[in-house]
């Protein structure tokens, strides 16, 4: 994962969560506050969806050579035992 987005993840975090903290601490009836706080999770779970995917994807792209390499290495051993 490259530095860019690991900043872009810690900023994602820390504007959301400093808008919970906001309704949180916000003088609003209870219904509302917390019809707040789900949609503000829910972009927050989105956001974390989306940066899990991008590291998962990055990680796969990363280790791909090395996969291919180690099945090489298999193929090329079990032809030996052969």
């Amino acid at each position: 994962m490259g530095t860019g987005k690991l900043i872009i993840g810690i900023v994602l975090g820390v504007a959301v969560t400093g808008a919970l903290l906001g309704i949180l601490f916000a003088p609003q009836k209870g219904a509302l506050t917390r019809k707040k706080l789900m949609e503000g999770g829910g972009d927050l779970f989105d956001g974390l969806k989306n940066t899990f995917g991008e590291f998962v994807e990055s990680m796969g792209d990363k280790f791909s050579p090395l996969k291919e390499r180690g099945e090489e290495m298999y193929s090329k051993g079990k032809e030996k035992f052969n």
